[in-house]
């Protein structure tokens, strides 16, 4: 698989990353042992960036990859994980727990380094809290060697330039973004160019908006309102009633994109895997994904937002 430089951190990362939330079983229920086999599977077709959390599962999603990389040569893989976020509304970005955090995750995990440390989801902290006391505390870790490199995670776009403008170059070297580079809603490209001028390596997470460009559609949690939702569902049939997965469009426009360094999708079937790996490396049909962004034009770039109000973008809808 073709593999990208993440921004200056000296990582080439697959287009295509691996998604550890599926391994929680936020979607669906899942079998541990199928989720095993997936994540197997992903490395032996090229991806080598893998996305996990804490948060994903209450920690199942850490422990199933733990299981999962057993055995698994070190230089196979790039892992990424998060701190902050810990279960529904759980929140501690201080620098003890944050610290703990790391610990923890990598005696899940097996490890005793991660590669990418983000974060998770500031659009719920205090942003001084996150440049004040969490980055530096990240920054202390990564000079102790125990990360390699520091992230920022969220859904509003507002919160990355918030902090990248308070923090001095190289503290953070990644974003990760999800929702907002897919069919429907492009509107993470607004702030590529600022990033790549500070040398931010740019991580799309979610091209398929969490569910909504997916045959399953959204689960029960999803935040979207009922017109995104019943738009994208309009795309999805438009794609059955001609023999194509909408997923495979939405993997090969996000993927496309040559300043997003890799995009990470999540499952927990082995076979999905290899369909997206496979749409991911195949000729895009740009003339059919020129039709479904026709379809989806009077939705394009209508959002969905959270966090504290301070935190949260303005509404388009």
């Amino acid at each position: 698989m073709n593999t990208r430089p993440l921004g200056r951190t000296g990582l080439n990362v697959s287009v295509l990353g691996f998604g550890g939330s599926s391994l929680g079983g936020v979607f669906r229920s899942t079998d541990d042992r199928e989720s095993i086999a997936t994540v197997r599977t992903a490395l032996d077709l090229g991806i080598n960036f893998i996305d996990v959390s804490p948060y994903y599962g209450l920690t199942r999603a850490e422990t199933v990859l733990g299981r999962a990389l057993q055995g698994v040569p070190r230089e196979r893989y790039l892992l990424a994980t998060k701190v902050g976020q810990y279960g529904d509304g759980v929140f501690d970005f201080s620098a003890a727990r944050v610290t703990r955090s790391l610990d923890e995750s990598c005696r899940r995990l097996g490890v005793d380094f991660i590669d990418l440390l983000h974060c998770h989801d500031i659009e719920f902290a205090d942003l001084d809290q996150i440049v004040g006391e969490t980055l530096p505390t990240l920054v202390r870790l990564r000079e102790q060697g125990r990360i390699g490199h520091i992230g920022i995670t969220g859904l509003p776009l507002r919160i990355f330039p918030a902090v990248l403008e308070r923090t001095e170059p190289g503290v953070v070297e990644a974003i990760l973004s999800f929702c907002h580079y897919e069919l429907n809603d492009d509107s993470l490209a607004g702030i590529l160019p600022a990033c790549q001028a500070r040398g931010v390596g740019v991580i799309n997470a979610a091209p398929t908006g969490m569910g909504l460009l997916t045959a399953r559609g959204v689960p029960a949690w999803h935040p979207a309102p009922p017109a995104i939702v019943q738009g994208c569902r309009r795309a999805v049939e438009f794609c059955a009633a001609r023999g194509v997965d909408v997923v495979k469009l939405a993997v090969q426009f996000s993927v496309a994109h040559p300043q997003i360094a890799t995009t990470v999708i999540g499952t927990a079937n082995a076979d999905n895997i290899r369909k997206n790996v496979a749409w991911a490396e195949a000729a895009p049909d740009f003339e059919l994904i020129g039709q479904v962004l026709g379809l989806l034009r009077p939705i394009h770039n209508h959002n969905f937002t959270r966090g504290r109000p301070e935190n949260r973008d303005p509404v388009v809808a």
